[in-house]
């Protein structure tokens, strides 16, 4: 018999009441209500069809698995920053006995879910007041742009893991990148909109204290915070189907759909918030980016690392 969500009593949670469902309306898009202006993308229908494309994408790089440090019948497990919830619910499918606690800043999880999952309105930027000790599994995906101190999170994670528990952190690069063998042909011009596009979400991110790329210093954090036995994969994510092995196609094909629907949920904000450009600017450089993210000529692509690590026993 699954067992039931256990909340932690000095969890540090918000009721879902309509103050978390006052959300916030900007350039056609509506973001979180809960510390406003906090998280800068979308959580409306669109973007909550796209974090499930994402996703679909990360599971296919992965071969079909959810994670890959050696889990061992583990009983609490903990998705940090859980978007849909996705994640959180086919973790709860894979391990019924197990109680899965998935936090975000949203309440847009849906209600049917297994009986041994559950969801909580919590920011994970303030201190973690779950019960120390107390979980066997932590994972958190592309939480870059969301986490303020990234030592004091991955020191968080560790402090409420039990002895020889894991975390894992999936997170992709912000970049286009090409590779020289593929031919100047393929190659993204430097004066091309892609690269001027990542350059200013990194910069505009960086302005308002969030790290765009944060995944380099992973493993140091984790070691610095006490965690040991610490692995790290990097992979590709193709965007389009110019891959020629069939694997890596189906990918890119899956991620090019993934990086269309992303590019205004993930642009507005900064764009216009920080970057002070207009809502007539930011939109014609949308416009101006997908139309070169179909651009079958670039042979280009993200990186995708995953890095886990395990508490001592």
């Amino acid at each position: 018999m699954a067992k039931e969500p256990a909340k932690d009593m000095g969890s540090a949670t918000t009721s879902l009441t309509e103050s978390v469902r006052d959300y916030e309306y900007e350039n056609g898009r509506r973001y979180n209500g809960f510390k406003r202006g906090e998280w800068v993308v979308p959580n409306d229908d669109i973007q909550q069809e796209q974090l499930d494309l994402m996703h679909h994408v990360f599971t296919l790089r992965l071969g079909g698995k959810l994670y890959l440090a050696p889990l061992n019948k583990p009983q609490k497990i903990m998705d940090v920053g859980t978007g849909t919830g996705i994640w959180a619910i086919q973790m709860a499918e894979e391990f019924p006995e197990a109680a899965v606690m998935g936090n975000d800043l949203s309440p847009i999880q849906p209600n049917w879910v297994p009986p041994n999952v559950c969801f909580e309105v919590d920011d994970f930027n303030e201190p973690w007041l779950q019960t120390p000790g107390s979980y066997d599994f932590i994972h958190s995906r592309d939480c870059h742009g969301a986490v303020v101190d990234w030592p004091v999170f991955i020191s968080n994670a560790y402090k409420v893991l039990k002895p020889g528990g894991w975390y894992e952190s999936h997170e992709h690069t912000v970049e286009i990148t090409t590779d020289p063998e593929e031919g100047p042909e393929h190659q993204v011009p430097e004066d091309n909109i892609l690269k001027e596009w990542v350059v200013n979400l990194v910069t505009a991110a960086e302005s308002i204290g969030k790290m765009l790329h944060a995944h380099p210093h992973i493993p140091t954090w984790m070691e610095d915070a006490g965690f040991v036995n610490i692995k790290r994969e990097y992979t590709r994510l193709p965007i389009g189907t110019w891959p020629k092995d069939p694997v890596e196609k189906e990918i890119g094909a899956f991620n090019l759909i993934n990086m269309l629907d992303a590019t205004e949920g993930y642009t507005v904000a900064l764009y216009t918030r920080v970057l002070n450009k207009t809502a007539e600017e930011t939109a014609q450089a949308i416009k101006d980016i997908k139309k070169n993210l179909k651009n079958k000529k670039f042979h280009m692509y993200f990186r995708f690392a995953v890095t886990y690590g395990q508490k001592p026993e």
